[in-house]
């Protein structure tokens, strides 16, 4: 199912990491020196490889991937497995390695063209909204373009090639301009920024301009003014669906959005893990620029 060049990539570029993060993560500790720490048999890197290895295998539930194909055919890379519950504790730890990680060296580097969307992370069906308890005072109702939901909104900034350049998970309730506001969010982006007509406002644009970043969005028909939008814009505003391709891949590909979920911090280690997995994933959705290129070129002429 996953090839052995495969593992032996991500677990060399986690381990990688976790030898210089490990170090500087525990002197910020508060307190550190006087927890206990529990002896394992399983490494830091190699449970991060594990729970990212579990979104390439296309295995629906992360039990009968650890059980019956980790433990039955991967014995070889992984000889120190432990049981499926102590797995499962050592996975709640790896939250914010997890984090670090996606942050630091999972994500891929804005070339001028980025496309922004968002998309929901339901955690219930919309009839359990009221007895839902494991995301009580996290996850709040939004609405999207199919509707009411109740969870979270995972926001994602990709570039030309299919690289997720940022991301932010928010709860559902919020605009999808929320993002653009912060600067921590915006300062990997530089050029064009696309977007659909939900990131629409005179004052972002303003503010993403003096940034430099142009947003360029379709307009909305009730709007009174229309500027000329260049040919260009307009034909990579219709390529705008590479994120959306993105998306898709994501929820049903990598299953970053399931109601399954016992706790919030198995939620996040979920969709970090997934998020990570398809970045190492050789075929991404991806634009031929040269060709849109060509074409302006044409159309100019």
């Amino acid at each position: 199912m996953i090839s052995k060049t495969k593992i032996t990539e991500i677990f060399c570029s986690i381990d990688d990491f976790c030898k210089e993060f490990v170090p500087l993560f525990e002197k910020k500790l508060i307190g550190a020196s006087k927890k206990r720490k529990r002896a394992c048999k399983l490494s830091l890197s190699e449970v991060m490889t594990i729970q990212v290895l579990f979104h390439l295998s296309r295995v629906r539930d992360f039990k009968t991937f650890y059980i019956g194909y980790l433990q039955e055919h991967l014995r070889d890379y992984f000889p120190n497995t432990v049981s499926y519950n102590r797995m499962v504790e050592l996975c709640t730890e790896s939250m914010l390695p997890l984090l670090a990680y996606l942050k630091i060296q999972g994500t891929g580097r804005c070339s001028g063209i980025s496309f922004i969307d968002s998309t929901p992370l339901r955690v219930c069906h919309n009839r359990r909204i009221h007895s839902h308890k494991v995301f009580n005072g996290l996850a709040q109702r939004g609405q999207c373009s199919i509707g009411w939901f109740f969870g979270f909104k995972l926001h994602i900034v990709t570039n030309d090639s299919g690289e997720i350049i940022d991301l932010l998970i928010t709860p559902g309730n919020k605009d999808d301009r929320t993002p653009l506001k912060m600067k921590n969010f915006i300062k990997k982006l530089w050029g064009k920024l696309y977007g659909d007509k939900g990131y629409i406002g005179k004052e972002l644009f303003e503010t993403l301009f003096a940034n430099g970043i142009h947003l360029v969005t379709k307009l909305k028909k009730n709007m009174k003014t229309k500027l000329l939008t260049p040919m260009y814009d307009v034909i990579m505003l219709r390529k705008r669906a590479i994120v959306e391709t993105i998306i898709d891949q994501l929820k049903n590909i990598f299953q970053i959005e399931h109601s399954r979920y016992r706790s919030p911090i198995n939620f996040f280690t979920n969709v970090f893990s997934g998020l990570i997995a398809y970045n190492f994933t050789e075929k991404k959705p991806s634009l031929n620029i040269g060709f849109v290129k060509t074409n302006q070129l044409c159309l100019n002429l």
